[in-house]
């Protein structure tokens, strides 16, 4: 089983969600992670709507859907006695992750160099909105404030109902991503030259870099994105979103081939052949009146049609789907992206997020379900101070 950091032990001191991810991701590949948490009220994420038979347990869906291979110790960093016994702990870590407010960290005594002192070859992993550095380092933030800081707002929706937030805490999991890879990063660098690292991430930094080529192009170049609707970025004139008789179709024909093959499915050949369609530069002139004679056509059927004829001609399109359809396709079942796990006292079984990937052809689960609040306090007893 692919368990590449299985000896490995994480002291996890974050709490919602990208702190979490992080270490969710490090505990699906081995990692044990101490999940440390205030005594009776644990990570947020434990009070909100749970399960049936999970009500009033401390046990919500947002907490269990990345913390599930974890365990749970619950230790109160304000009083000198639990204070000592986190730090018993953390000579016995490899990686310390937090996701406080900067600053936070080292008024509790908790800094890098607080903890290099306890221990000098580990790592220390900071995840934060906007970083250590910086006139707004010390501000506080979760995933849709980030949004709104980013630029992504402005980019979502059309020019007419911008600004607009993704439907989705994107920010959140790939800052939990982004720090996973650093972390297992970090950890060949220490292997090699046993020295304590420390690591800074931060989730507007994330967020930009998530979109990448947008802020390079406008550095280099002075281009300013504008909201384009759901229309495809290559800005080509067949491409992006047609309403059909039933339901919106997403298209994408860049290249000539696409364009090419698009025009047959439709049964437009003749346009191969007009000289304001037959060359890129002359569509995207005549791109309103080339449009007109694509969505004419789309309107002949539904998108689940057009979706499989357009699959026969090798030109990529999808109907888009809610979030129950997609769950029910039969690609997502056979990719395994969640795994059904028993907790004690749900009515059912929970399903749980997998790795991102698979490995040797497998899917790689979570072995145990999410902790009750404390449940592997038993820890420090064997733990010296």
């Amino acid at each position: 089983m692919f368990q590449p950091l299985s000896g490995i032990r994480i002291i996890d001191l974050t709490q919602v969600l990208a702190g979490p991810y992080a270490t969710y991701q490090l505990a699906l590949m081995g990692a044990e992670v101490l999940k440390i948490e205030q005594p009776d009220i644990g990570d947020w994420t434990r009070h909100g709507d749970a399960p049936e038979g999970l009500e009033n347990q401390k046990m919500a869906t947002a907490f269990l859907t990345q913390n599930a291979g974890k365990k749970s110790i619950t230790l109160d960093l304000k009083k000198a006695e639990d204070l000592s016994k986190l730090k018993g702990l953390i000579k016995t870590a490899d990686v310390f992750v937090e996701n406080f407010r900067p600053g936070t960290a080292t008024k509790l005594g908790l800094s890098n160099e607080d903890i290099f002192e306890i221990k000098q070859d580990i790592i220390y992993c900071s995840i934060s909105a906007y970083g250590h550095d910086g006139p707004i380092s010390s501000r506080p933030a979760y995933d849709h404030i980030v949004q709104g800081m980013c630029g992504i707002m402005k980019m979502t929706g059309t020019q007419e109902n911008e600004p607009n937030k993704v439907g989705a805490p994107y920010i959140d999991y790939a800052t939990g991503m982004n720090a996973a890879l650093a972390i297992v990063s970090a950890l060949h660098q220490l292997k090699r030259d046993q020295k304590g690292i420390v690591l800074d991430i931060a989730m507007l930094d994330t967020s930009l870099l998530l979109m990448a080529s947008l802020m390079t192009n406008h550095l280099n170049t002075g281009w300013q994105p504008i909201a384009s609707g759901n229309e495809a970025w290559s800005q080509s004139p067949s491409s992006g979103a047609f309403e059909t008789e039933q339901g919106l179709l997403m298209v994408a024909a860049n290249n000539e081939r696409q364009y090419k093959d698009l025009c047959k499915a439709l049964k437009l050949e003749y346009l191969l052949e007009d000289p304001r369609f037959s060359i890129l530069g002359n569509r995207k002139q005549n791109s309103k009146k080339l449009r007109e004679l694509f969505a004419k056509m789309f309107l002949s059927g539904t998108a689940e049609f057009w979706e499989k004829q357009l699959e026969i001609f090798s030109v990529p399109a999808v109907k888009v789907r809610r979030l129950d359809e997609v769950l029910s396709e039969q690609q997502v079942l056979d990719r395994k992206l969640t795994k059904p796990i028993e907790i004690d006292g749900a009515a059912s079984s929970l399903h749980m997020p997998t790795l991102g990937f698979k490995v040797d052809g497998k899917t790689i689960a979570p072995k145990t379900a999410p902790p009750r609040l404390g449940e592997d306090n038993s820890i420090l007893l064997n733990t010296p101070e």
